[in-house]
């Protein structure tokens, strides 16, 4: 273990410390939740990182999600033709890639995996796999059935994790809808999962497996984070007590395939209505920056640019020295965090992919924690998205998750922090997961 573990494994410590200090309630504090979602994590992080099983595992991982994603690019090959080739391949008549295309080539991967998750739900594999989580959760955490299960859905699924849990969404107490908010902003779907693998895989040929290891990771620590910014009050409904998730089940094997790719193009529809919108308005905040600011940039010079995404860069950065990135490359990663908050990841990962290409981020650990700090839905878009979707699933809560939302965005965000520091604590630049 040399320094920058232990800074990392300090700032698990200053993040919940910070998520403490901006408690509403800070003497009603679950230690129960906080320490075994710590040690669930902890213990996860040892097992991928040190033991060799663990890495093992998850190599097994990592090569199954990419040839699994070379095998969803063959559809998108068939209708774009050379446009979804990636840059530097060919297909097989001798004709190359004309270059990276984000909406033929990183997109059409959602509809693959959507249809792909559709099956897995129709066999009953991802149920089990839900509630075993959901199972873990409840009895060690001694959270509520109902939000365990909306947690635990939510390492696989967006906003239609909250469809597992329904019934309950109307009696939910403020600390539980706390709860499922920020977990669906600190985790992300696996389908768009795929996305991040495409973008970054020539670069960092790991990525598959960190997302994955991520994605697990993110749960306890959204609950963690969750519960210190909003404690229980009150008694869930729920408490202790194990929930069924209710879903629709497809008629057929087909019919689900149909479904999730359904499911799939509507998705890609958000994500790129999402970066039009979001990157027209930073665009026009940048410009308005820049005209009130511009005489501030010359005389500060270029580490501070007068930007949505400068400003963010520099209110970010403290934590990425707290969760142990090397202070070479912390900036940059900060940059990249602070453009996730208001561009979604999809654009901070692509950006991440570019500074890799061009060498900009030196060190292996920066890349390691970056990835695990990026994986999670919290930003701002994000935010509107899953308040507007559990509202239309329980209406007379709406008030409730638009006060709590911001306070969730922020548990979010801390969680996605925590994670990364999770991972750091157990980083060693001579493993294989970096290869």
């Amino acid at each position: 273990m040399d320094y920058y573990n232990l800074v990392s494994f300090a700032g698990i410590f200053v993040l919940m410390g910070v998520a403490w200090l901006l408690s509403p309630d800070k003497r009603r504090m679950n230690w129960r939740v906080i320490l075994w979602g710590l040690a669930l994590q902890m213990l996860f992080a040892l097992f991928i990182f040190v033991a060799p099983a663990g890495t093992r595992v998850f190599l097994w991982i990592n090569d199954a999600v990419t040839k699994v994603l070379d095998c969803a690019g063959a559809g998108s090959r068939f209708v774009f033709g050379r446009l979804a080739l990636p840059p530097g391949t060919a297909d097989g008549d001798g004709n190359e890639s004309l270059g990276f295309f984000f909406a033929f080539q990183g997109l059409p991967t959602i509809v693959f995996f959507s249809a792909l998750m559709g099956l897995l739900y129709f066999f009953k594999i991802m149920p089990l796999v839900v509630r075993g989580f959901a199972h873990v959760f409840t009895k060690l955490m001694r959270v509520s059935g109902a939000e365990s299960l909306c947690v635990s859905s939510e390492i696989f699924l967006g906003i239609e994790s909250s469809l597992a849990v329904r019934p309950y969404i109307e009696r939910m107490t403020k600390s539980e809808l706390t709860t499922i908010l920020t977990a669906g902003m600190a985790t992300v779907a696996s389908n768009v999962l795929a996305i991040y693998v495409f973008m970054l895989r020539s670069d960092f040929p790991a990525i598959a497996g960190h997302l994955v290891s991520a994605s697990v990771l993110a749960a306890p620590s959204a609950l963690v984070m969750s519960k210190i910014l909003m404690p229980e009050s009150e008694r869930p409904v729920t408490l202790g007590l194990r929930v069924k998730p209710e879903y629709t089940r497809d008629d057929s094997a087909i019919d689900a395939v149909i479904t999730g790719a359904n499911a799939g193009l509507k998705l890609i529809a958000g994500i790129a209505g999402l970066l039009l919108a979001f990157l027209g308005l930073v665009a026009l905040t940048d410009l308005i920056l820049n005209g009130l600011g511009g005489g501030l940039n010359s005389l500060l010079g270029t580490r501070l640019q007068w930007s949505l995404r400068g400003l963010l860069a520099w209110v970010f950065y403290p934590f990425t020295l707290v969760i142990g990135v090397p202070v070479q490359d912390a900036l940059a990663v900060a940059r990249l965090i602070g453009e996730r908050s208001v561009l979604t990841e999809v654009t901070a990962y692509k950006d991440l992919a570019v500074l890799l290409r061009q060498g900009a981020i030196s060190d292996p650990r920066s890349t390691v924690i970056c990835t695990y700090a990026l994986c999670g839905f919290a930003h701002v878009a994000s935010l509107a998205v899953f308040i507007g979707g559990i509202s239309a699933l329980a209406p007379s809560r709406r008030g409730d998750l638009a006060r709590l939302g911001p306070r969730a965005l922020l548990a979010a965000t801390l969680a996605c922090l925590l994670t990364a520091a999770v991972a750091g604590t157990f980083y060693n630049h001579h493993m294989l997961l970096i290869r």
